[in-house]
Order: structure tokens, then sequence, then C-alpha cells
């Protein structure tokens, strides 16, 4: 039986992994790498798993892959936790992967902005409702890229999509994410999406569930980051902040694209299957392994 969207939304509480998308040398599909990775990150207690969505470098893949990566988490997840799948690009396509993905059991959907930027506010209202028709499951948005709305948008996305359960940033903006927040309430479920990085910004706005990328390396330090967060232990959270989080995030900064490709060689150096990226992102150069080399070595507690 598909989980109903208010049993979805009661159980997006914590951390949030979003698992990347292995590829092999020759740029295809490495499941059984996906699989071995998936395995290793249910040993600890996240409360979701999004497929092929970001970090799984949706936009790097066809249909036909999209497909195999949602099947295959499915079967591996078995149920221990939630599964979303991310789409977009345009209305049919859109449509298309997110019912594929509700056939192979997910518990909801994770609509990204469509193809076409800054559009206006009725084309925008009609692409999620789309989205949104194309399953009974519960929907979340993600405010990402050229898709930052004013409240007064997103409460209009809230009124006309029923099964509208959550929205999950992506810019960072707190100032204006406060303002969506004020004006929607508690309609919708509120999520920290721009990075693990941002945790202490967005817990002391009161959110409490994050999407964390640091899960794919370590998980145990996602969920300490949450509990740390959620209690208001400033000084400890602050400390794994300045000694692991920021100096990742500016090791990312370094080139466009490498959110994902830094996170990709960080599992490769563990002993999990990274593998790498699809253009347009690029891979870390040779000369910079090193250095993530020696950044990974304080993460040994973690790991």
């Amino acid at each position: 039986m598909a989980t109903s969207p208010t049993e979805l939304r009661a159980r997006l509480n914590g951390v949030i992994s979003f698992p990347v998308t292995p590829f092999k040398a020759d740029l295809s599909l490495d499941l059984d790498g996906l699989r071995a990775n998936l395995r290793s990150l249910l040993r600890h207690p996240v409360s979701a798993v999004v497929a092929a969505a970001g970090t799984g470098e949706l936009y790097s893949l066809s249909p036909d892959e999209h497909q195999a990566v949602v099947r295959a988490t499915v079967e591996e997840v078995n149920g221990r936790v939630p599964v979303l799948a991310g789409t977009g690009f345009n209305p049919p396509i859109a449509a298309e992967l997110a019912r594929a993905a509700a056939v192979a059991g997910v518990d909801g959907i994770l609509a990204f902005p469509p193809y076409y930027p800054g559009p206006d506010d009725e084309g925008t209202i009609a692409y999620y409702r789309g989205i949104a028709a194309a399953t009974p499951l519960g929907l979340l948005i993600y405010s990402r890229d050229w898709f930052n709305p004013a409240p007064a948008l997103v409460e209009r996305l809230a009124e006309q999509i029923p099964n509208l359960i959550a929205w999950k940033d992506g810019q960072g903006d707190l100032r204006r994410y406060q303002m969506i927040r004020q004006r929607i309430g508690n309609r919708l479920h509120w999520i920290g999406g721009v990075g693990d990085d941002l945790v202490p910004g967005y817990y002391s706005m009161g959110i409490r569930t994050y999407t964390s990328s640091i899960a794919n390396v370590a998980p145990r330090l996602s969920l300490r980051l949450h509990e740390l967060a959620a209690a208001g232990a400033a000084p400890e959270l602050a400390a794994l902040m300045d000694s692991l989080v920021i100096p990742l995030y500016a090791f990312r900064a370094r080139r466009k694209g490498y959110e994902v490709s830094v996170m990709k060689s960080m599992m490769d150096l563990i002993g999990l299957r990274g593998g790498p990226v699809r253009p347009p992102l690029v891979d870390l150069r040779p000369e910079e392994i090193p250095a993530l080399r020696a950044l990974l070595e304080p993460w040994a507690a973690w790991l």
C-alpha cells in the first residue's frame, strides 16, 4: 500500500539523505555500487532517502536510467525508510518520471524547477500542479537555482496543490525563508535543503529537518549535527562546523559542480562507490586528491 501524503510528512524529521548516483569509468550506471552505498547508509537512522535528485545527478540521467536508479533504491531500502524520487525538466517528462517512480514503489516525489527560468506565476503553478496530479503521492517542491519564489506564490501553490506536503529550500536565503514560513505557517513541512553547513541557521529558525550530502560519507556526522542543533548545543555544534563541515564546503566551492564531485571523491577514498561525474560537471583534478585526503583525516572518528 502506498504511503499517504500525511503519513510521509510525519516521517520527514531529522536527516534526509541524498545519495549520489555512482557511475563506472565509462560513465555507465553502477547499480551494484549504488546498492552497496545504500547498505552502508541504512545502518544509520536517516529519516528518508531521495533517489536521483541533485546530488544524484538527476539532470544527467536518461528516463530509463532514472527508473533503474529508483527501482534499485526502492528494492535496497525495502521499506525501512521512505524513498522519494526526483523529477523535473518539463511537464511531460516530469509527469512520466513521477508515474514510473510511483509504480516502482516510492513514497513521495521531489519536484525540481522547470527548464524555463523565471516563468510567469500562472505557468509555474501549472507546472507543479501537473507533477502533483501525476500520482497520489505526497509532493515536495525544491526551491533552487532560478526558482526563488515570493511568499505569495508559495501560498498559492499550497492552496492549489492538496498533496503538496513540504518545501525544501535550496537557496539559503534565510530572510526570505522566514517570510515564507511566517505567511504559510504549518500548512507545509519546512526542510533546510541548501547544505549541512547551514544547519545552525535553519535550526535557529525552528526547522528540524535537513537534507544532507555529507550522509553519503559520514551519516553519523549528519545525525550528530541534527541532534546538536535540535538541542541548542551551540558550542559543540560550532566545533564540528569549524573543524569538519565548513572546510568541506570551502573545498566544494573551488569549482562549479564540486558539490557533487567532491562527495564522490571522498566516497572513493573511504572505500565506498562514488566514481566520476557526468558532464557538464567535472571531476576533481588529480593534484587536488592529496588535499582532499588530508581534509578527511579529522573525519576518522565519524566514518
